[in-house]
């Protein structure tokens, strides 16, 4: 194969000689050549232009004089918002302080309205500006009075909603339409305008021109992708000739590309599918409309975390690392580096917790979906997970002297009304099939927060039995009726089950399946401390100093009991769990026992290889 590598290495060469005689110079001077602005903004090209430059650079001006504050001119000669966010990305964030308190202080002024109205639908069809927007009607005080009226100022003019009205088409004189950004429409609430707003913005056909070394200018109102013509025409004679040397290359390297034959096959299919996968992502996102999270560019990811300099943890979905806004505020940013599937769990986390709002589930702060890139910012928990606090042996002075009974039973009832709030508070009722220690967080005041969405289902509020196709969660805390169907219908008593185990392991201070456990029937802690209950036995729990804990210790595994119940239909919903949590324990009852028996040592010792089905 020698000589082939070496008859390949002289074509390339004579390819450089060829190309250096035809471009002796530099690539030609563009007309509207690229600005860089700042790390955080990048460069300004099309569709935007910098400030000063001629009309055809672009559509949208950028004034970047204050790197850290850059604004944007979304109509020429109109409103200077504040904006953040990446112009190479399709998506940037407009949040504009000034307008913002002009909004709240006047929604009906005339100047405000102006300012907040976004530019009609592109006459250039190649360059498209879009966000979640409220279509308002602007007429002189011509109307009359019985007018469907939303808004009116000192100087008469009315705003009206053109979805609610009968106003005849076309429109009367001195009317026109105007669109301003709005906030995404909540249940039984009238939709309300907002100065804080996602705006995407793409230009496909340049991209496109970029990539056949054009330039994209907007010439008589209408895009125009410029190429040199002489350099075109060399390009055009460069082309032919390396057309024809590339199918001499060809009849000669094809015996080796056989020899690789299979793998070529294994990458295409790789590369055909992680292709499919961007896509899906990609058409969610935009179908799931304008996010309440921002969007950040993976070079943002990086500022914020210092080149992912402090690594808090990881798990089977990659990493998380340390990181810090430009406000100053602290974030957890979680990267996605083992992917599986086409993104559902990407899709997921960012579908299910952004529709939620609640004291016990993390706040999702923004996402990026770069290429390959992906990772999720959240906001910064001090005190880590629960896992560790409850049976890490790695760590000294860890354990229910830390915490103490009080704690323990403030966070298993604000995890609870997390789940409370998940099954019925939502919009959507959101079932989370992963809860465990690992995955509830604890800020600085060791309040608990859900976390970790990524294997979510996002089912109708009427929707009581949900479908699935192979069992999801990690075992030891799988309710039985998601791996067997054969004990029930899955459902968010699913959930139930989950929290039910993780509470026993609060109680206990350690796992419930413990190979290290001297007595065969201390092995599985569910069973052990049921059969210390059923016998009035003293619990034997540690850190026990008072009748008040006893009492709490007590509470806790009842409960728990109830939730781990085979039979989903005799579990409590998570309403009725957090009303268990802050009753009286002496009106607790001990469940039925679960259909549940001592594992052999054998299962016990093989509890450290036990793993995430996803």
């Amino acid at each position: 194969m020698a000589p082939v590598a070496l008859f390949i290495l002289a074509v390339l060469a004579n390819l450089v000689v060829l190309q250096s005689a035809e471009y002796p110079g530099a690539e030609p001077a563009k007309h509207c050549p690229g600005h860089f602005c700042s790390d955080m903004v990048g460069n300004i090209t099309f569709p935007f232009k910098r400030r000063g430059d001629p009309p055809e650079c672009g559509l949208f001006t950028v004034d970047c004089s204050e790197p850290s504050q850059p604004k944007i001119q979304l109509k020429e000669g109109g409103y200077w918002h504040e904006f953040e966010g990446f112009l190479l990305s399709t998506w940037i964030w407009i949040k504009d302080r000034d307008l913002v308190g002009r909004l709240e202080k006047d929604r009906c002024d005339d100047g405000v309205f102006e300012d907040l109205s976004l530019p009609n639908a592109s006459s250039i069809p190649e360059v498209s500006l879009s966000t979640l927007n409220l279509t308002l009607i602007k007429c002189d005080n011509i109307l009359g009075k019985n007018s469907c009226q939303q808004c009116r100022n000192a100087n008469h003019t009315y705003y009206i909603n053109s979805s609610n009205s009968n106003l005849p088409n076309p429109l009367p004189p001195r009317c026109e339409t105007i669109q301003v950004p709005m906030h995404p429409p909540q249940p039984n609430m009238s939709p309300s305008l907002t100065a804080e707003f996602s705006l995407k913005v793409e230009a496909h056909k340049c991209y496109q021109c970029l990539e056949s070394k054009g330039e994209c200018l907007v010439l008589e109102g209408k895009f125009k992708c410029a190429k040199d013509q002489v350099a075109g025409h060399k390009q055009l004679q460069l082309k032919l000739g390396l057309g024809a040397v590339a199918g001499l290359i060809f009849l000669v390297v094809i015996v080796c590309c056989l020899r690789r034959k299979l793998s070529s096959y294994r990458f295409l299919f790789f590369w055909k599918k992680q292709n499919q996968n961007h896509q899906i992502v990609e058409a969610f996102l935009r179908s799931y409309g304008p996010l309440q999270v921002r969007r950040y560019s993976y070079v943002e990811v990086k500022n914020m975390t210092d080149s992912f300099k402090e690594k808090l943890g990881s798990g089977g979905y990659g990493a998380v690392y340390k990181g810090k806004l430009k406000d100053g505020c602290l974030v957890a940013v979680k990267v996605l580096t083992k992917l599986t599937g086409d993104g559902e769990e990407f899709m997921n986390e960012v579908a299910a917790i952004s529709r939620t709002s609640h004291v016990n589930v993390v706040t999702l702060l923004g996402f990026c979906f770069e290429g390959s890139k992906r990772a999720l910012i959240y906001e910064f928990m001090p005190n880590g997970s629960l896992e560790k606090f409850i049976f890490d042996s790695n760590t000294p002075n860890i354990g229910h002297d830390h915490l103490g009974w009080e704690a323990l039973d403030q966070i298993s009832l604000g995890i609870a009304r997390g789940l409370e709030y998940l099954h019925r508070g939502c919009n959507t009722r959101i079932l989370h099939f992963d809860i465990k220690p690992h995955n509830i967080l604890l800020d600085e005041n060791f309040t608990p927060k859900i976390s970790d969405f990524g294997l979510a289902k996002i089912c109708n509020r009427r929707e009581s039995i949900v479908s699935m196709l192979g069992a999801r969660g990690t075992a030891g805390y799988i309710a039985p009726e998601v791996f067997s169907r054969n004990f029930g219908k899955v459902s968010h008593k699913s959930d139930v089950y989950s929290y039910g185990m993780m509470l026993l392991e609060m109680v206990g201070g350690r796992r419930n399946i413990d190979a290290e456990a001297e007595n065969t029937s201390e092995i599985y802690f569910p069973h052990w401390i049921y059969k210390r209950l059923e016998l009035d036995e003293e619990l034997g729990l540690q850190s026990v100093a008072n009748e008040e804990d006893k009492a709490r210790a007590r509470k806790m595994i009842l409960v728990s009991l109830w939730c781990i119940q085979t039979d989903p239909s005799n579990r409590p919903a998570m309403k009725e769990v957090i009303d268990m949590l802050e009753g009286n324990v002496d009106l607790l009852q001990i469940p039925p026992k679960p259909y549940m028996s001592s594992p052999p040592k054998s299962l016990a010792d093989s509890s450290a290889a036990l793993v995430s089905i996803k």
